[in-house]
């Protein structure tokens, strides 16, 4: 009954089905491995928000690297604003508007502190400088989320030649250092606050979207895995299905099939 199983059309199928099942499973287990680098991401980052500020130095020095664990920690730094060595960095959105980010170095006594002071509006085209409103003068202190350098690799921007004066593409912190007079923290510093507040500034950015841990990516795995008990069970419906419908169709005599009648006559020719 089941010898069909063996035919060339029913081992292509079998080929099929054995292929897809570790496909299916591998794809659910890196939807898997997403979900827990995202979570755990997404943990690390609400754990960071949420603690006290603490001075930047303890995370941070001149010519460092912010690690991983400590990115968008609460951090402080008291100096000075350096305009005269500010930047802004093309392409930046905020809520979806194009614009340009502020930087401005604080100078402290144990080094410069990049500071991204917010966003502003591109100009009239998108060479031409934005208008940015001066940082406060004198002694200020600075309240922001501590980042780590940016790069290509962690950021996908790539960085081009025959940009206008004063404009980036990143916040590469070592790159952006070695046009500066004093030695500069690793990372820097994105605002929250700062006191004594400024009067006009540029528009604080938003805490970052941690979404939803990664529960898109449960979610993705866990259909991938559900793929395989669909294959399966596809695959046994069909096999059942077939072996009915050759059982049907050996068991059924049609109505108008001809009837043949032996009789003793015919017995006795055939001997």
């Amino acid at each position: 009954m089941y010898r069909f199983l063996l035919s060339r059309r029913w081992v292509g199928l079998h080929l099929l089905v054995l292929a897809l099942i570790p496909a299916f499973f591998f794809l659910g287990k890196w939807q898997w491995g997403r979900f827990e680098e995202n979570s755990a991401r997404s943990t690390r980052i609400t754990a960071n928000l949420a603690a006290a500020p603490v001075p930047i130095d303890r995370l941070d020095r001149p010519g460092g690297a912010v690690p991983e664990k400590d990115g968008h920690r609460l951090v402080t730094a008291t100096g000075r604003y350096d305009p005269a060595h500010e930047l802004v960095v093309r392409r930046r959105t905020l809520h979806s508007r194009v614009g340009f980010y502020v930087v401005t170095p604080l100078v402290t006594p144990g080094g410069a502190v990049l500071v991204n002071r917010g966003w502003v509006p591109a100009g009239a085209t998108a060479d031409a400088p934005p208008r940015v409103p001066a940082p406060p003068a004198g002694e200020v202190t600075v309240t922001g989320r501590l980042r780590p350098a940016e790069t290509r690799e962690n950021s996908g921007i790539r960085v081009r030649a025959g940009l206008p004066p004063g404009q980036i593409l990143l916040i590469d912190t070592p790159a952006v250092a070695g046009g500066l007079p004093y030695p500069v923290y690793g990372g820097f510093v994105e605002l929250t606050d700062q006191r004594p507040p400024a009067g006009a500034s540029p528009e604080l950015l938003p805490p970052p979207d941690v979404g939803a841990g990664g529960g898109l990516n449960l979610a993705y795995a866990v259909q991938w895995w559900l793929f395989i008990g669909i294959a399966v069970g596809g695959w046994v419906l069909l096999v059942r299905r077939e072996a009915r419908d050759l059982r049907e169709a050996g068991d059924a005599v049609p109505e108008d099939a001809p009837r043949v009648v032996i009789t003793p006559s015919d017995r006795d020719t055939a001997r």
